[in-house]
């Protein structure tokens, strides 16, 4: 315990794969791999299930982070998202498009990396919060 908040396990261990270079973690599996061994997934598993989450969908559609987040969800047997959509929606905008997302970043004048970084902790954190309340976590 640093102060008087808490740390996540699950936002260090998303902390750690987006500092890794080589192999690159995809913000979709920055997302799920932390939380990969509490919903009975390997690390592996949770890889290749995520795979083509990074860059939207590998076509700037959905943002990674976000898919991500669905995923883990959906591992826990959440399956009503509105209250996930509607935290991060708030934060950018209503935004949840990968390209939509970067294309504000960029008009802010801001590095890609740190943004797309922080979208991937604040996914985990929303999550971690969702699975705490409802018990699973």
């Amino acid at each position: 315990m640093r102060g008087t908040k808490q740390m996540s396990q699950y936002l260090d261990r998303a902390r750690e794969l987006r500092a890794i270079v080589t192999p690159h973690y995809n913000c979709g599996q920055s997302v799920v791999v932390p939380f990969a061994e509490a919903a009975g997934l390997t690390e592996a598993q949770a890889i290749g299930i995520c795979a083509n989450f990074g860059a939207g969908l590998k076509r700037g559609a959905a943002c990674g982070a976000v898919t991500g987040g669905l995923v883990v969800l959906g591992l826990f047997g959440i399956d009503n998202p509105a209250e996930y959509y509607a935290a991060f929606r708030a934060n950018h905008e209503g935004m949840l498009e990968c390209a939509d997302l970067l294309r504000k970043n960029q008009e802010l004048g801001r590095e890609r990396k740190p943004h797309c970084d922080a979208l991937v902790y604040e996914c985990v954190s929303l999550v971690e919060k969702i699975l705490r309340e409802q018990g699973k976590l």
